[in-house]
């Protein structure tokens, strides 16, 4: 249930995450429409059901917002698919009236927080602590009532477990009615943010309230954070001084004055990479001045909003999956996604590192998996979060059909190795022809000019200029790079032909030399054991290598 309630805030916010995936409504049948949304919902209820009956968290906390968000997208996409009786809010409410609305809080991208701050003075931050939302009501010191925040305006009744929290003093010297607010949390001594993310601490609160018993351990475990006390003193310094002196200490630890946006992110900076003793998801605005709690309403107030930090794992669609060969004929998996912003990055694909793990997986198109940035640089996919309901059929290339001595030629299957060997052959670690690239060697290609690795050689200006998308410019430059080629020393060509490592073997200046050797003679060369020497061997026995040699020593090119 509380699961469902922390995520609630999301419907009625008016800014959009800028880290979920941007995308239009998708482009459905109907029938498929109301199968993706069924699949969505279902998945939903599992990981509900999971988190709150069984105490697992089969997902990460920020994986499962973003996944709500998902469906109540898809339900303002296909309002005649939409599953009325999964409403995000219904069954949230309990049978308690909160004293005072919780109001929720909008989430603003950092150009948004700017423009909010510009407006308004006696500003404060705190970290937006990642738990579960609660009203206490003090009544002559004691606690009267405990209320999850439900759907805003009533909530479930969580007096019993709450009064055994020891994070909760026993008895307030304040003796007047009082009402607070604030966020019951999963200790976690010298947590960074940064590096450790939220570690489904929201979940395992709210997975323990939700039980019928609390052990002691585990009602040690939870803390509390107290963010306003709408009954309370009208001025922010007042509030967290009677805060403090009733035991509540943890507000005016983490409360601060912030006179500027370039104060307000530092603070948010320090918060995201330093120790706390709990998870945070970003920080609170909040104006010192705000109105009296009678006048509060289950909505974003305009008084305080959320700048929420970079997600660590960003939910996003996969639109396609393709497979890419290199040079040696590794097949490499790449997935196609909707454009997604993770840490200030947009990302729009990935790379799966090996069929194998493709097959592990088993993406297709349409299914939503789950981004991360490794070594905060380079995406990789964490798990599929769920599977689309209608999943196409894809062939993968046959490993056995990609090897080293594969696909000299253009021929049917081979195109992508191919092309991955004009790109080597080309680059900075071949013959460095700068400024010739895929886009050059595809264009010749789909002309007809490379009917293997070197047909490039015979173009001259005249040739190239007769081909579209060739002016004289263009093809004067290209024809004086592939003239330059020929110049290029024996080792250069050597490795452009993709010659296996040979560690820091002693290369003669003669291919007939170089051919000549069998593998007991590689081996004699330092760094070569026996794999190695076959591979070299082979490479200079291949009849495509020996063509491609030959066609070389009639061009005159040096070593051949």
């Amino acid at each position: 249930m509380q699961r469902r309630i922390a995520f609630s805030l999301l419907l009625l916010l008016p800014f959009a995450s800028p880290t979920l995936a941007e995308s239009a409504c998708p482009d459905w049948t109907a029938q498929r429409a109301a199968a993706e949304l069924a699949a969505l919902a279902e998945r939903l209820r599992q990981w509900d059901v999971a988190y709150h009956r069984d105490g697992r968290s089969p997902v990460a906390d920020e994986l499962y917002d973003q996944a709500r968000a998902r469906l109540a997208d898809w339900n303002r996409c296909f309002p005649g698919q939409a599953d009325a009786s999964f409403e995000p809010l219904a069954g949230s409410a309990g049978p308690l009236l909160h004293p005072v609305p919780h109001t929720g809080l909008a989430k603003l991208d950092e150009a948004a927080v700017r423009d909010w701050m510009a407006t308004r003075e006696d500003l404060w931050t705190q970290p937006k602590v990642d738990g579960v939302a609660v009203t206490l009501e003090y009544v002559d010191g004691r606690l009267r009532r405990a209320i999850s925040r439900g759907d805003g305006r009533h909530g479930q009744d969580w007096t019993a477990r709450v009064r055994r929290l020891p994070a909760l003093p026993r008895q307030l010297a304040e003796k007047q009615r009082l009402i607070l607010q604030g966020e019951l949390y999963w200790r976690l001594p010298g947590h960074v943010q940064a590096e450790a993310g939220g570690r489904s601490a929201r979940a395992r609160v709210a997975g323990l309230l939700a039980r019928d018993t609390l052990d002691d351990g585990d009602a040690a475990g939870i803390g509390l954070f107290i963010w306003d006390w709408p009954n309370g003193p009208a001025d922010m310094r007042a509030r967290l001084d009677g805060l403090e002196r009733l035991g509540f200490a943890e507000a005016r630890r983490y409360s601060r004055p912030v006179a500027d946006f370039a104060t307000a992110r530092q603070w948010r900076e320090r918060w995201y990479r330093e120790p706390l003793p709990f998870a945070s998801d970003g920080v609170v605005l909040r104006q010192g001045q705000r109105p009296p709690g009678e006048r509060w309403r289950a909505e974003p107030p305009h008084w305080a909003v959320a700048w929420k930090y970079p997600l660590a794992q960003a939910l996003t669609e996969v639109r396609a999956v393709r497979f890419r060969i290199g040079r040696s004929g590794r097949i490499t998996p790449q997935l196609e996604l909707q454009p997604v912003r993770l840490d200030d990055r947009q990302i729009r694909r990935v790379a799966l590192g090996s069929l194998r793990r493709w097959r592990e997986l088993d993406v297709r198109p349409g299914d939503q998996v789950a981004i991360r940035l490794a070594g905060q640089s380079i995406p990789q996919v964490d798990t599929v979060v769920w599977r689309a309901a209608e999943r196409p059929a894809l062939h993968a290339p046959d490993p056995t059909a990609h090897h080293a001595l594969s696909c000299w030629r253009p021929l049917p299957g081979c195109e992508e190795q191919f092309l991955a060997r004009l790109d080597w052959l080309g680059g900075r670690r071949g013959l460095d022809l700068g400024g010739v690239g895929r886009g050059t060697w595809e264009a010749l290609l789909e002309n007809g000019r490379l009917d293997d690795l070197l047909g490039w050689l015979e173009l001259d200006e005249a040739r190239l200029v007769e081909l579209p998308g060739f002016g004289e410019r263009s093809a004067s430059l290209l024809a004086e790079r592939f003239r330059a080629a020929r110049r290029r020393p024996f080792p250069m060509w050597l490795r452009a032909l993709g010659l296996p490592p040979a560690g820091e073997a002693t290369l003669p200046p003669s291919w007939d030399e170089l051919a000549g050797r069998g593998p007991e003679q590689w081996q004699r060369e330092p760094g070569i054991g026996p794999g190695r020497a076959r591979q070299l061997q082979a490479f200079f026995a291949h009849p495509e290598v020996q063509a491609l040699r030959q066609r070389l020593r009639a061009a005159g090119v040096e070593g051949f």
